[in-house]
């Protein structure tokens, strides 16, 4: 099935280039390995290189940033890591930090960066939930 009619809900309210990147890398996964869960992971590790997840939808990475944003993103597929679902890790504090405030997270003047990762993830899942 062509990648647009697969489009996840959090792409669909993304912009043209990020749902260009994820169907483009999708349709040729679905080539190179058939429809199902391997095309899905890779066409999102492509929309990862480029674009960070924010609430419900996905936006391009801070300039200089590009690249797997994540463990999982980095790693040859059978080496396996941890998925950052969509949080570039890679990212500065303080651009973590102004997505916690984008996010109305509380108390994250005085979290760790790790903390603000997690709170940014758990951010994420409930607008995504809320969205849908």
């Amino acid at each position: 099935m062509p990648g647009r009619e697969e489009l996840p809900s959090t792409l669909e309210r993304s912009s043209e280039d990020a749902q260009r990147t994820w169907i483009k890398a999708h349709d040729s996964a679905v080539k190179q390995y058939g429809e199902g869960e391997r095309s899905h992971r890779v066409a999102y590790g492509a929309l990862k290189h480029s674009f960070e997840k924010v609430g419900d939808h996905w936006e391009r990475k801070e300039h200089g940033h590009r690249g797997p944003s994540d463990p999982q993103s980095a790693r040859p597929r059978q080496l396996g890591g941890r998925s950052g679902e969509g949080v570039d890790e890679r990212a500065s504090k303080a651009h973590v930090y102004q997505l916690a405030q984008r996010l109305g997270i509380e108390g994250r003047s005085t979290m760790s960066k790790r903390q603000l990762l997690e709170a940014v993830r758990k951010a994420n899942r409930q607008t995504t939930r809320k969205a849908r």
